[in-house]
């Protein structure tokens, strides 16, 4: 009986954890899905954003150069 009981038992331990492995599948693809969703707005919107910085560091540093060779001593 004691045989019967611990097969019994390894395999109702062996369809826990494969329940349990599926579960964890299940909500990680779940997370990982929104993630992905929420991310891919993000990331467009963080490289526009710094496109238009870089653009603007452009712009000063040029308008700098043109301030600077006015107030230079000629």
């Amino acid at each position: 009986m004691d045989d019967e009981l611990r097969k019994y038992l390894i395999d109702m331990e062996e369809r826990l954890v494969k329940h349990l492995d599926a579960k964890i599948e299940h909500v990680e693809t779940a997370l990982l899905t929104e993630f992905h969703k929420w991310a891919s707005p993000t990331d467009a919107r963080l490289r526009t954003h710094s496109a238009a910085l870089r653009a603007i560091d452009l712009e000063m540093e040029a308008l700098s150069d043109r301030v600077r060779k006015l107030e230079s001593p000629q």
